[in-house]
Parts: C-alpha cells; structure tokens; sequence
C-alpha cells in the first residue's frame, strides 16, 4: 500500500523505540553567511489548511539536506518565497491513531529511504523497478512537463527531467515519459511485472479509474510502461480500478500473489488533499479485510510513504551517496502479518533499525517467489525479511480501530484529483 508525500519524522516524531524528534534545525541569516539554530517543532492536524503542498523535487532535496546537515528546509522554496517554518512540524499521534496502533502491534521501519531525493513520479516508478535509469548516464527525476498524466498518455511534446551520473540536473531535457522512448531501453525498461509474469506469478495494481481526459491517470506507475499500457495487461485485470475492488478480490477469494494499492488522493495522506483522517482508515480497512479473511495466515500487508513530501526529518540518508540523486529522505514502512517478529512493546509492535530503501521491498517480494533480480537497487538493498520470523506461530488479527469502515470507502464518491502537483 502506498502512501503519499511524509517522513517518517512527520506521523511518528515520538513512536516508542524509534529515532524521531520534535525539535530540529534551520539556517537563518547572519551576516554574509548562515547560522545554524534549533527550531522546535509544530505539532498539527494531518490535514494542513492554508498551505498544502510543499516543494520536494530535487532542487529542494538537496537545499533541505545541506550535505548532511538537514537543516536547510526552511530555505526551500515555494512560489518564489522561502517556506521558512512551514516544513516543521509533526502531525498529533491522535489524528493518525490507526498507523500508531499497526505500529505498536505489528512491524515499524524507522530507517526506510526513498530511493532518490525527489517526489511522486520518481519514488512510484522506485516502487515497481527500484531505479530509473534510462541508459548507463541517466536516470528520471522529478515530474514529466504534461500536466495529464504520467506516462504514455502525457501530453504530446511532454519531456522528462534527468539526472546525469555527474548529478547534473537536466530539467525537461529527457525523452517523452513512455518507455519505448527510452534510449536502448525499447521494451527493456523492465519492472517487478516482468519477473513475476516470467514466473507465472499473478499480480495486480489497484488504483483509482484512470480517464485519460482526466489528471488522475497521473495515480498509475504502470502507464509509464509501454508493454503495460499498448498490452493486454492494460484491459484484462491487472490494471484494477477502482483501487476498491481489492475488498471484493478479498472477500471472493481472487487476490493476486502480488498487489500495488494506490489510494483515492482524499485517502492518500497528501497534504492539502484530505479533508479528514480518511487515510489511516483507508489503510486501516484494507488491513482489517485481510485480518479477518482466509489470506492472513498466507500474507503481508507493506504500508509505505512515496516521498518525504517537503516535511522535516532529523535522519540524514545514508552515505555514500549514489548516481541517481539518492538515497532520499526516510519515509515511515508499516509491515503487517502474522510471522513479523515479536518486540518490545507493550502490544508485540517491533520496530527496526535496519537501513532499508524501496529495493529492499523488491528484493523481499523477488525472494519469496524466486523471481530472480531486475539488477536495480533490488542488488544493494537489504531485504525487508529480517522483520520476519517465519519459525514463530502465526500470530493471531487484532482488527485496526478507525473513524472510516471498508464500506466508507465503498460508497465514497472518486475526488478525481492528481497524485501529486510535482
């Protein structure tokens, strides 16, 4: 399941056990120079009036992390203006109660990265291919100039943004958004489907109803993917919508090996999108119909942040740094099934330290059905399996607390609206 644009620092600042904080550090201007000061941190509702989204494309990553020092988020720029306090801050554990008690139950990563330091398009194609490199100099970074969709349906003459092996920032200097455009990558810009379709392992990708008139065909990672898009694939299944048929694929017996869950953007976590904590509910009730389903005792549920969205965080990625812009910032990971280990807390909730990227969950779901390797970060990350103790007895489904039922979310009428603005 995948969420949209926070660090971990923004929904668990103070968890239990994991490195967080509630204070942090910004540059203000002193002299000729900068000083570096301590600034504490808001504590706010999960829906942000007045000030939606925040700039997190590569630009800001890099002002953000100030080689390290993380401390240069209230530089960013938005609109032409310094955003200033705005990025710090954290949301009121009430608010997103129901991510709290998967934690305190199940599994917590505190130290997962995002691939690259970017935003929505780059961490969504991450999480089916663990890398975006279009040829052996450069990568995808950023958004696409269409303002229709991601992929093969973007606008005609839309460019992509890249980055150079020397991190050059290439704004609009790359092929259009499809990957038989990508140079030596004709039908070769290969992804997790490839390996599980080669395995005869079934999957599918449960989104919101892509209307190619419309910006939300934006939500789908997979129109990036010309074999995908001009394929079968496209039509017959694989591609699910609305992202609310997974109850029924649940409830009826037909859940793939392998699923992508991407939420209505009201029920993503996107800043300026909810109008309440339908999020954690939305997560909450497809953790729930598996809990209590014939798939428990065969499944893990993987909760997990796109990007850090603009927002705070006091854990530097992890050096050294690679080719592509990454790692990124630390997003949250909620893992959730009934062999995740034992810990601590008072609940069972594990939490680990482990440094993981978004390879890392490729690589567990590579592993578990012997796929083979896409030879991306899938190769350098360390799996997600040491979260895992498969000799333990299945632990038994506590149902997840929520304001929102599944047939909340059966009945709410689609927004329509992009994944994200950039």
């Amino acid at each position: 399941m995948i969420q949209e644009n926070r660090t971990f620092n923004d929904f668990f600042a103070t968890f239990p056990g994991a490195t967080g904080s509630t204070t942090g550090y910004e540059l203000v201007k002193k002299g000729s120079g900068y000083k570096r000061q301590k600034v504490t941190l808001s504590e706010v509702k999960l829906e942000r009036k007045g000030h939606g989204n925040l700039t997190h494309v590569y630009p800001a990553f890099l002002t953000a992390y100030h080689n390290g020092a993380m401390d240069g988020f209230n530089l960013i720029e938005f609109g032409g203006k310094p955003e200033g306090e705005t990025p710090y801050q954290y949301v009121n554990p009430t608010l997103v109660a129901p991510y709290w008690a998967i934690a305190s139950q199940w599994g917590l990563a505190d130290m997962m990265f995002q691939t690259q330091g970017s935003e929505s398009f780059t961490a969504h194609q991450d999480l089916i291919r663990g890398g975006t490199f279009i040829d052996a100099r450069h990568s995808l970074i950023d958004s696409p100039s269409s303002s229709r969709a991601w992929g093969c349906d973007s606008n005609p003459g839309s460019r992509t943004t890249l980055i150079s092996k020397k991190l050059r920032h290439l704004v609009n200097q790359g092929p259009f958004p499809c990957s038989n455009d990508f140079p030596n990558y004709p039908n070769g810009y290969q992804t997790l489907r490839d390996l599980l379709d080669a395995n005869s392992v079934s999957w599918k990708y449960y989104t919101p109803v892509f209307e190619k008139q419309q910006p939300n065909g934006i939500w789908n990672a997979f129109d990036v993917i010309a074999p995908v898009r001009y394929g079968p694939e496209w039509t017959d299944g694989h591609i699910a919508s609305p992202e609310t048929s997974i109850f029924n694929d649940i409830s009826n017996g037909a859940l793939p090996a392998m699923s992508w869950v991407i939420p209505d953007a009201q029920n993503s976590d996107h800043p300026g999108y909810s109008s309440d904590d339908t999020g954690p509910a939305w997560v909450a009730s497809v953790v729930n119909a598996i809990g209590e389903s014939t798939y428990w005792d065969s499944t893990a549920v993987i909760v997990v942040w796109d990007d850090w969205g603009g927002f705070y965080d006091p854990v530097a990625p992890p050096l050294p740094r690679d080719n592509q812009g990454g790692p990124g910032f630390r997003v949250a990971m909620l893992v959730v099934s009934p062999y995740v280990r034992v810990g601590s807390g008072t609940q069972g909730g594990y939490v680990s330290h482990t440094v993981y990227g978004f390879g890392s969950i490729l690589r567990f779901v590579e592993d578990t059905f012997a796929l083979g390797r896409l030879g991306t970060t899938d190769v350098s990350c360390k799996s997600i399996a040491d979260m895992f103790d498969l000799t333990q007895q299945p632990r038994g489904f506590q149902p997840i607390s929520s304001r929102y039922t599944r047939e909340y979310f059966l009945h709410q009428k689609p927004s329509g609206l992009p994944v994200d603005t950039e």
